[in-house]
């Protein structure tokens, strides 16, 4: 019923280890999935379960997902978990999670509530983002914009409640491959970051992008951008490229999901 994929960059088997263990008891799980964009194969990872892939270059985060993502939809498998190597979860969770995906055909992504380790909630629902709300959040002090991020990242609705939500994070996104068969992968003209804002809002023009705050998994968000420079301009590159493809200031189709979304859940 289920295929899996990690993506690795330099990761080690002892860091991530403990989550292909998980992984591997899932119930219902087809295949899993290792691809590894590091500059020489991971020593620990091609004898220890799952598939072993060496892409023999970085090819971005979305790119090395599309790689099992096609897998897939050779296979017919109804479901895909594309989830970050820095994840801790219970793997009963990831079964509840497809058996709503099976009882709500309307849904094509499933998110859970997600925290960090020491169990402070992240704040990974938003709404479609304007470029001032991804240069507020990165660049003001948080006191300044802090008005704005409570509205974008619908902190109001204190994550209590399932609710459909425009942009999903990609540290965790349980899809239906059907779905992808009608609104494409990941874009591969996205090196990282901006890969799942772009995903989510294809499937939310034609599916619920649904956040499930039953499950709740552990993410040990490293932030990468805020401590490198060189990760940073990855970044502001990749943003420019989303902003180019959907609209920088015009966007009536921004307007129209976020208007729909704050109405539904009154931010």
């Amino acid at each position: 019923m289920l295929n899996i994929s990690i993506v690795l960059y330099n990761h080690t088997w002892n860091s991530v280890g403990p989550l292909i263990g998980s992984l591997l008891t899932v119930k219902g799980l087809n295949e899993l999935f290792i691809i590894d964009n590091s500059p020489s194969p991971s020593p620990g990872f091609a004898d220890r379960g799952g598939r072993y892939i060496f892409t023999g270059s970085n090819r971005g985060y979305g790119a090395g997902h599309n790689i099992a993502l096609r897998k897939s939809l050779q296979q017919d498998v109804p479901f895909h978990l594309v989830i970050n190597p820095d994840i801790e979860l219970n793997p009963s969770s990831v079964t509840e999670m497809m058996e709503y995906l099976q009882q709500h055909p309307d849904t094509g992504l499933l998110m859970p509530r997600v925290v960090y380790p020491d169990g402070s909630l992240q704040y990974l629902c938003k709404l479609v983002p304007t470029p001032a709300d991804l240069l507020f959040r990165r660049f003001l002090p948080e006191k300044l914009a802090r008005k704005r991020m409570v509205r974008f990242e619908m902190r109001n609705t204190a994550y209590r409640h399932i609710m459909e939500v425009p942009y999903l994070s990609g540290c965790f996104m349980l899809l239906r491959t059907s779905t992808l068969k009608e609104v494409g992968l990941f874009d591969e003209r996205f090196f990282m970051y901006p890969e799942d804002i772009d995903l989510t809002r294809r499937i939310h023009r034609r599916y619920k992008t649904v956040f499930y705050p039953a499950v709740t998994v552990i993410h040990h968000h490293e932030q990468s951008s805020y401590k490198n420079w060189r990760m940073l301009l990855i970044h502001s590159v990749n943003l420019v490229r989303y902003f180019n493809k959907w609209g920088w200031w015009y966007d009536p189709e921004r307007t129209q999901i976020n208007k729909r979304i704050i109405q539904l859940n009154r931010l």
